[in-house]
């Protein structure tokens, strides 16, 4: 049974299956709780969780499996517990594990020896849960017929683990995608440099209004991101690199009249985005948060070889 660690580990018609089997859930009223019938699902978290927590726990009761949640700092491998040992023992018990990491290292090596599916809930490195859930609002509010071609993306702020996930999405969905971003704060060249060897339209700036211009999308994060090396520090120095980056009225007057606004929470109004817009009538915010549940739901369809359009 496969694995779901990064966007770029899927070709496009999974990625797309996956959208579709989402689609189809969060339309459709019967119950779904036979599809996963009997599994228990361990999440393991080393890092606080609104989102990803509730979604994924709520998901995986609907599809009628069990959900385990495991701290990091509660279990043996908060002892020192090698990840290869943990993943071994968690094989022989559950059907599946998501987990929420810092080291991206870490998710790799727990799949490595895991004989059962794993999920990247999050790393320093990537946040393809996220991205999934932005695409499918994407889908909702520019592309109903997953056809992204005409469209374009542009991030502006910080190059964090969710701007990474993003470059893996326009590669695979075929959507162009301007990162305007303080050149301290470019994303993983790795991650770059894969995206453009594969044909995807990525232009990478320092000035925000470039990126934001004729945009069809407009989507920024935290300045103080989960993803950020260090951890959580917001300093000064920080907010000032980050500062011309703010997502205000001017900077979506200057993308298309009917563009939407993106950010995955949580937001700090006045930050990386004012309020206004924020709240405004552009922003779907609201809408990707709810997305994640129902993505999720299908990436644990996929990874079970449960899905609909598989």
């Amino acid at each position: 049974m496969p694995d779901f660690l990064d966007i770029a580990d899927l070709d496009t018609a999974s990625l797309k299956a996956i959208l579709a089997d989402a689609d189809t859930m969060k339309g459709d009223a019967r119950p779904h709780d036979q599809v996963l019938a009997g599994k228990t699902v361990a999440m393991i978290f080393e890092k606080p969780s609104t989102r990803t927590r509730v979604s994924f726990e709520v998901g995986i009761t609907q599809l009628g499996a069990a959900p385990l949640i495991l701290q990091a700092g509660e279990m043996q491998l908060g002892r020192g517990e090698t990840v290869a040992d943990t993943a071994r023992v968690l094989s022989g018990y559950v059907d599946a594990i998501m987990i929420r990491t810092s080291r991206h290292e870490t998710l790799i090596e727990l799949a490595d020896y895991a004989t059962i599916p794993v999920i990247n809930g999050l790393t320093d490195r990537s946040h393809p849960c996220q991205v999934m859930a932005d695409v499918m609002t994407l889908a909702e509010q520019k592309a109903p017929d997953h056809d992204f071609s005409a469209l374009k993306v542009a991030w502006l702020g910080d190059g964090n683990n969710v701007a990474n996930s993003w470059i893996e999405a326009a590669s695979r969905f075929g959507f162009s995608l301007d990162l305007a971003v303080p050149p301290a704060l470019n994303p993983d060249p790795s991650v770059v440099r894969r995206a453009m060897d594969e044909g995807a339209q990525i232009r990478i700036t320092d000035r925000p209004e470039d990126a934001a211009r004729d945009a069809d999308v407009v989507v920024t994060d935290t300045w103080s991101s989960m993803g950020m090396p260090g951890g959580y520090s917001n300093s000064g120095d920080r907010q000032a690199l980050l500062r011309p980056f703010q997502v205000d009225a001017r900077m979506m007057k200057l993308a298309k009249p009917d563009a939407i606004f993106m950010h995955c929470l949580p937001v700090y109004r006045g930050q990386e985005a004012t309020a206004d817009v924020v709240d405004g009538p552009q922003s779907v915010i609201w809408q990707e948060a709810e997305n994640r549940l129902h993505v999720q739901k299908a990436i644990l369809t996929y990874c079970f070889g449960a899905g609909f359009s598989s």
